[in-house]
């Protein structure tokens, strides 16, 4: 069960305050946050001591840690799991953020790639932070499969699927592989893999037969 609501309404603003300046400061040098550092620019007048009594509360509660007994504390990821859940704040993108986040919707570029990197530049650039960008897997049908040759070690599998999309994939082909076995391989993969999705796509395992077998192969290193 999340805990997060109830510590956090535990919390007084002089806790709160204290808890996110240590999660700040230490997010800003990944160093630990002393007691008379925080005194410094603290919204009130208090010292050291009592700063010292409201950490200790605080690692009291597991938001809060030492490295070691001189030092000052860091957060736990307890703590750090609070401070994102109830405690950070995002402002509104600027106009300057916006027109970013347009450029990068509004591309004609259909390379998906190309599109990812620039999602994931533009997050970075407004948040200024790290950005993660994940695409759900393609489910639609595979329509069609083709395999081009590039060298004796490397090849390319393009999936047409259903919806229109389409992948192209590197890998590596079975030792021997010509260009006549590889289209009569992508014929046998059409017939096989029309009208299902990707994943169900591994080789069967009743492929055993003499041309199954080297057909088995192909499927599982290119798909």
């Amino acid at each position: 069960m999340d805990k997060t609501p109830t510590v956090l309404d535990e919390m007084n603003d002089r806790s709160r305050e204290v808890f996110r300046r240590v999660v700040e400061g230490y997010l800003a040098n990944g160093d630990p946050v002393g007691s008379r550092t925080l005194t410094r620019d603290f919204s009130e007048k208090v010292s050291a001591a009592t700063i010292r009594n409201v950490m200790q509360d605080l690692e009291y509660m597991g938001l809060l840690g030492s490295p070691h007994v001189s030092a000052g504390r860091i957060p736990t990821q307890m703590g750090l799991r609070m401070f994102v859940d109830g405690m950070i704040e995002i402002g509104d993108p600027t106009e300057t953020d916006r027109e970013k986040i347009d450029a990068t919707v509004g591309s004609n570029n259909a390379d998906v790639s190309g599109i990812l990197d620039r999602v994931g530049s533009a997050l970075s650039g407004v948040t200024q932070g790290a950005s993660l960008v994940l695409t759900p897997k393609h489910e639609a049908p595979i329509k069609h499969i083709e395999f081009v040759s590039l060298s004796h070690d490397r090849a390319l599998v393009v999936l047409v699927f259903s919806d229109g999309h389409v992948e192209n994939r590197l890998f590596t082909p079975p030792p021997g592989q010509t260009p006549s076995s590889m289209r009569e391989a992508a014929n046998f993969l059409n017939a096989l893999v029309e009208g299902k999705p990707s994943r169900n796509c591994s080789a069967p395992s009743r492929m055993r037969s003499a041309s199954g077998a080297s057909r088995s192969t192909f499927l599982r290193s290119s798909l």
